[in-house]
């Protein structure tokens, strides 16, 4: 576990800074993401005297995913009114989804018996993250409306 938090750390520092070299994000995204389910499922999956490299890899993923998200929010955002919606929005709706997340994955673990259901659900997640990074990444910013409703 800690050869996972120490490549967290170096790839939430890195990640940030490399992919904001260009104008479009979408293949950093594709690439983190790519990182998070292969180490996901080889620490799941494969066998366990390879562990250490699987959960560095994991690591490594998840610490650029989750910095990339963030930085995303400064990226697309034209001023700091901007960026404070955007963060309210992704944060506040993330955070209550994921929030679910934990009792979700122990109630499949208690009607299947297995881990095996969870790694499945955890990939369609995964790909759907994918795709959503696919528009996040593209070089738009978010336009925010100043009408008061």
């Amino acid at each position: 576990m800690s050869g996972s938090i120490i490549a967290q750390v170096i790839s939430a520092l890195a990640v940030p800074y490399l992919a904001t070299r260009g104008k479009d994000q979408r293949l950093a995204i594709m690439l983190v993401m790519s990182l998070t389910l292969t180490g996901l499922f080889g620490c799941l999956y494969a066998p366990l005297g390879g562990l250490w490299g699987w959960a560095i890899l994991l690591g490594v993923g998840q610490g650029g995913t989750f910095s990339l998200a963030l930085a995303l929010i400064v990226l697309r955002s034209r001023d700091s009114h901007v960026a404070a919606n955007l963060s309210s929005m992704a944060q506040g709706v993330g955070y209550t989804i994921a929030s679910t997340g934990p009792f979700a994955v122990g109630v499949v673990h208690d009607m299947t018996g297995s881990w095996s259901a969870i790694g499945w659900i955890f990939a369609v997640l995964g790909l759907g993250a994918i795709i959503a990074g696919m528009g996040a990444g593209r070089a738009l910013q978010v336009q925010v409306s100043s009408e008061k409703v």
